[in-house]
């Protein structure tokens, strides 16, 4: 990809972030609501039953909005274009991240502070914070171009010393329909 094809692709995924709230804001605000019908939930039906509901809607929510980011990229997505969408999770100091690789294919990082980890359990949301972030985080991405996929096999929220982000655009499906 040339400088110009760069500059072209952060022009768009920028257009995609024109007017969104930082996302460890949103995450706060949506904690907020989400956490008495959680606990009302879990009163009724139970922790393990709460938690299954809370994940599917989660999920379901996750990828609706890859789909509205897409819809509001120009030119269409990749993984150059969801790359640039990183910096409304890293706003506000949110993510303190170590990016290893960054490529065509390949997206690569570690997160090394999570303030989404830390602000969910200053909420008393720490059991439920990776339903209310992490899940979101392989399910978006395929929202937003199903060619992309996450490997993940640790993360702060869940006590790991770190979160190990593996995007990778699947070649296979390139061709595809997106």
């Amino acid at each position: 990809m040339t400088d110009q094809d760069n500059s072209a692709a952060a022009a768009t995924s920028r257009a995609a972030m024109e007017g969104e709230l930082g996302i460890l804001a949103r995450r706060r605000i949506e904690a907020g609501i989400i956490a008495p019908i959680y606990e009302a939930m879990r009163e009724e039906i139970g922790e393990e039953r709460a938690q299954s509901i809370l994940d599917k809607a989660v999920s379901r929510a996750a990828i609706e909005a890859g789909k509205a980011f897409a819809a509001k990229t120009p030119g269409g997505t990749n993984l150059r274009t969801f790359q640039e969408l990183q910096d409304l999770w890293t706003q506000d100091d949110a993510l303190t991240i170590e990016v290893t690789k960054a490529t065509d294919d390949e997206f690569h990082y570690n997160v090394k502070r999570c303030r989404y980890a830390e602000t969910y359990r200053e909420m008393g949301l720490g059991h439920i914070g990776h339903l209310l972030s992490c899940n979101r985080d392989g399910v978006f991405c395929t929202g937003y171009d199903p060619r992309i996929t996450l490997e993940r096999t640790q993360t702060v929220m869940q006590g790991a010393s770190h979160c190990d982000f593996r995007y990778r655009l699947n070649a296979e499906a390139a061709g595809e329909e997106k």
